[in-house]
């Protein structure tokens, strides 16, 4: 899977979900990794995911309200991520789940918030792609079909030499 290049509407939809994620500290009581784990898996995001909340006129307020009302207000947990922290995670997962063309819930599985604010210091001045890119690579994950091939291959390539080997 190679990574499309980010449009307009990508960028709406980064600048949308940054400005919740931003507004989540002063508007919830849970800590920020509760809020984000249940905006990730949330029934609103689908909207963000398929891009058909471009179509409404739905604020971070509004998104707010629609995360809390699936789940309930909480009061779990008590440590919350700075508004600058919360507003670069939530770019960094809307860019990253558009421009590789995956789910909330799958980009929340591949790499958790607290991770991500471990990453804010180096990583919220360089581009957003680039960004994404180096996480991918810590994580030996690569997102396009011909490094994922040329991998798999190599591993192939040594399980076979080993087989070999040993006979």
């Amino acid at each position: 899977m190679k990574a499309k290049k980010i449009d307009k509407d990508g960028l709406l939809l980064c600048e949308l979900q940054g400005k919740t994620f931003e507004q989540s500290a002063a508007k919830t009581n849970c800590s920020s990794e509760i809020f984000i784990r249940r905006f990730m898996h949330s029934n609103i995001v689908n909207q963000i995911d398929n891009c058909s909340i471009l179509s409404t006129n739905l604020q971070p307020a509004d998104i707010l309200s629609e995360v809390e009302g699936q789940y309930g207000e909480s009061n779990y947990g008590s440590v919350k991520f700075s508004s600058n922290e919360l507003f670069w995670i939530g770019y960094f997962y809307r860019y990253f789940c558009y421009t590789y063309s995956i789910s909330s819930a799958r980009a929340y599985k591949i790499i958790k918030p607290k991770e991500l604010r471990g990453l804010f210091l180096p990583y919220h001045t360089m581009d957003v792609s680039q960004a994404i890119e180096r996480v991918l690579e810590a994580k030996n994950l690569l997102m396009d079909e011909e490094s994922e091939l040329q991998r798999q291959y190599m591993i192939f390539k040594k399980y076979h030499k080993a087989i070999i080997t040993s006979k």
